[in-house]
């Protein structure tokens, strides 16, 4: 078990709900600053997080680098897997 599926999923909710905020703030302020008329979707914050840990370790490799990102790919994981529970919902016997 990652600790996205332990600690953080306490501190900051389900991967989904806390990266669809995450998607909602980043596409605004693209938009406003910039023009431009997107919508990033909670898997985008996912791996643009994980882009962000591969630059920093790409400028300084860490150890923490490598499980944040692990711990990153991990939520789009649970992301997919709520997104999939939400369109194919289990259907009661």
């Amino acid at each position: 078990m990652t600790i996205a599926r332990a600690d953080r999923m306490h501190d900051y909710g389900h991967p989904l709900d806390n990266f669809t905020a995450i998607a909602r703030f980043w596409s605004q302020y693209v938009s406003h600053k910039h023009g431009a008329d997107f919508e990033l979707g909670p898997d985008d914050v996912g791996f643009m997080m994980i882009l962000l840990k591969t630059a920093r370790d790409c400028h300084k490799p860490k150890p923490d680098n490598l499980v944040d990102i692990i711990g990153y790919a991990d939520c789009v994981q649970m992301v997919r897997e709520a997104q999939a529970r939400e369109s194919f919902p289990l259907s009661d016997p």
